[in-house]
């Protein structure tokens, strides 16, 4: 699937983001404009939009696109289905970013508890408690009062 390019040949300058226009998206992925539109209706793309109202598409938005285009044309995926498939990306997208960032938390703790000394600090934390009441030493205790 080709990817759209702006309308102009000059390459935008580093860091400063590329937006591109209702039309120029059409033409790049074989769409009709009123499918953008009714993409943006349903809520499956959200295009920023100009003071004028005018549609621009991101770079996000384009990939976006090719994901709805991919799962409708290739596998034969109703709009509804294309919400249910795009929510559960985002999901697994958020878990996937915790579990990143508890495995880090992990990884700090570890690092932190090594430099600390945590194994010889545990081997001396470590005292021999008391018989509890009941159990096997119960019974000489009694015959001692």
């Amino acid at each position: 699937m080709p990817r759209a390019r702006a309308a102009s040949e000059t390459p935008s300058e580093p860091g400063k983001a590329r937006y591109y226009m209702i039309s120029v998206v059409a033409k790049a992925y074989g769409i009709h404009p009123q499918t953008l539109r009714l993409y943006e209706r349903e809520g499956l793309l959200k295009p920023s939009r100009t003071d004028g109202n005018t549609r621009l598409y991101s770079e996000d938005d384009l990939k976006r696109l090719e994901v709805i285009l991919n799962l409708t044309r290739e596998l034969g995926v109703n709009l509804a289905g294309v919400e249910i498939v795009l929510n559960m990306r985002r999901k697994m997208e958020q878990v996937q970013s915790e579990v990143g960032g508890f495995v880090a938390w992990v990884r700090q703790e570890l690092a932190r508890a090594a430099l600390e000394g945590w194994q010889e600090r545990l081997q001396q934390a470590l005292v021999r408690l008391p018989p509890a009441p009941g159990g096997a030493d119960a019974g000489e205790a009694k015959r001692d009062v």
